[in-house]
């Protein structure tokens, strides 16, 4: 077995050191050990654990004082850190709670409970990197999408809201968890491949030539094919290529009809379209949030597939898109026509 974490182990006991070290090393666990606080930020100047195991009652520099050294770095912040104590020392306890210590264990310590203890945070630390991972690269793919508005000023903030009201029209048809998150996905990328459009094709104020139209209508190929071969990515593909389908089979890239458009994709047509309607473009003036909703209720069964329709009327009713515009529209303080 090879764990391949690194697990620095800070005790002034010889035998309680080499003895965790023991129990460590035949796991897997790559270990590393120190005598006091100083000896161990020592090596962690070129070393830096997944976990510190540390003794509180050390000479030249204790276990609080190294724990509150290690938080001071900017990259040990979330080094998970356990405290070994004695039994009876429970000031140390509170003090190490207080100070934001992950867990504590008590000398002297079965082989089990300091297995429960370091598979436990290391896996829960796992779990806190992965979701930092993914947030970090859901911040860039909006970036990224975020490219095309601005390219094209008229369209500010058009992922930030098509988003929202997909999520909000998803919840309205009993949409949770994981479903959602994928939806969230294909929202923000819904218009990738509108980044390889010349300017003077999306900017262009008049109506787009036959050749023009070609290209335009090409972006949700290109897009589903960016974004092909990342398998965290995959649930948006569908978003993606099908979101200008229509429910009566007059869309594109692949004229689907009905149900066989997904459902993912019927959701976002309505968001995109509706937010699309609430834009001014170069070549017409923005509809009133209520012209436009009633252009999507008129468009039920043609464009858009009813119950998507009716989701979204439920969610205006309860002027829950309403409130969607009108909070961003407070943030970047653009006039609002009602």
């Amino acid at each position: 077995m090879n764990n391949k974490e690194t697990i620095l182990i800070v005790e002034d006991n010889q035998i309680l050191r080499e003895g965790l070290r023991d129990i460590l090393s035949y796991e897997g666990f790559t270990i590393l050990t120190a005598v006091h606080g100083q000896d161990a930020l020592d090596q962690m100047g070129t070393i830096t654990p997944d976990l510190i195991l540390s003794d509180i009652s050390m000479p030249e520099m204790d276990g609080i004082a190294f724990f509150k050294s290690v938080r001071k770095h900017a990259d040990w912040v979330t080094i998970p850190f356990v405290f070994l104590t004695a039994r009876g020392e429970k000031e140390d306890v509170l003090t190490g709670k207080n100070l934001g210590a992950e867990d504590y264990l008590i000398k002297p310590l079965s082989r089990e409970e300091l297995l429960t203890a370091v598979r436990g945070r290391l896996n829960r630390s796992r779990q806190i990197r992965v979701a930092q991972l993914q947030q970090a690269y859901e911040a860039s793919l909006t970036v990224l999408a975020n490219a095309i508005d601005v390219r094209d000023a008229y369209t500010r903030g058009h992922v930030e809201r098509v988003t929202a009201y997909s999520q909000t029209l998803a919840f309205e048809m009993g949409w949770q968890g994981r479903q959602v998150e994928q939806l969230r996905f294909g929202a923000i990328l819904h218009d990738i491949g509108k980044i390889v459009i010349q300017e003077s094709t999306l900017l262009k104020p008049g109506a787009l030539d036959n050749d023009e139209w070609e290209i335009m209508k090409r972006h949700p190929i290109t897009g589903a094919e960016m974004i092909k071969d990342i398998p965290y990515l995959a649930p948006a593909i569908p978003v993606i290529r099908h979101h200008h389908e229509r429910w009566d089979g007059k869309g594109y890239p692949d004229q689907l009809a009905g149900y066989a458009i997904p459902l993912s994709a019927r959701i976002v047509a309505i968001a995109d379209g509706f937010d699309a309607m609430t834009i001014d473009r170069p070549y017409r003036v923005r509809l009133s949030l209520e012209d436009a909703a009633k252009e999507i209720e008129s468009c039920s069964g043609t464009q858009y597939d009813p119950a998507c329709v009716a989701a979204f009327m439920k969610a205006w009713d309860d002027n829950k898109i309403q409130q969607i515009w009108e909070n961003w529209q407070a943030v970047h303080l653009m006039p609002l026509k009602v």
